[in-house]
């Protein structure tokens, strides 16, 4: 295999940036950033670790983030499976990304900032669902952010090619495989539809 290893060579295989690629990013949430995030009810969240790196999908039936000024994110930490890998490497390194997209629009925004976290009761009651609050609130100081060319999302059809669901395995069985037997998968399967209805504040 013949590996690229410097710069130089990498450079050689690609072009020089548009303007727009380059003028796109901003230090601050314009108007325009702003809005699109307060639509977005899904994104990934990356984070890094002494044990390396973490991509958490997030999800909410509300805006995922609240916006809570032109340099601040607010996103609530409900209940999940408690492995807070996110919020050790939080804890431990604050750099963070998030990559924000909404159903139909072949425009995703990324933002990159550092991130810290609290249980200040106030700010976990600002998000309360149903009489319950989520157990910590990531509040993100944005570093940089910028519009996503619009070809990924258009080569995958993410939007358009309907669900192609059919046949994939369910968590059941990945953990059964994953566990070597350990997990019985239906079982697992049988009680998740019930443990992941709705009601999960």
């Amino acid at each position: 295999m013949d590996w690229i290893t410097d710069l130089d060579t990498l450079h050689g295989h690609y072009g020089t940036p548009k303007p727009p690629a380059l003028r796109k990013v901003t230090a601050r949430l314009t108007p325009a950033y702003a809005a699109f995030i307060e639509r977005s009810r899904f994104c990934v969240l990356s984070t890094v670790g002494p044990e390396g790196t973490d991509g958490s999908p997030r999800g909410d039936r509300d805006p995922v983030v609240t916006v809570a000024d032109a340099e601040t994110l607010l996103m609530p930490d409900w209940q999940g499976n408690d492995r807070i890998d996110t919020l050790r490497n939080i804890l431990r390194d604050g750099r963070i990304s998030l990559f924000f997209m909404v159903p139909g629009s072949t425009l995703s925004v990324r933002v990159n900032g550092t991130a810290r976290i609290t249980a200040d009761a106030d700010l976990r009651a600002r998000f309360e669902r149903e009489g319950k609050h989520p157990r910590t609130v990531i509040v993100v100081r944005v570093a940089e952010v910028y519009g996503q060319c619009a070809r990924a999302l258009q080569r995958s059809e993410l939007w358009t090619c309907g669900d192609v669901s059919e046949g994939l395995p369910s968590f059941g069985t990945i953990l059964e495989q994953a566990t070597r037997g350990e997990i019985d998968g239906a079982a697992y399967d049988s009680d998740r539809a019930t443990r992941t209805t709705l009601g999960w504040w």
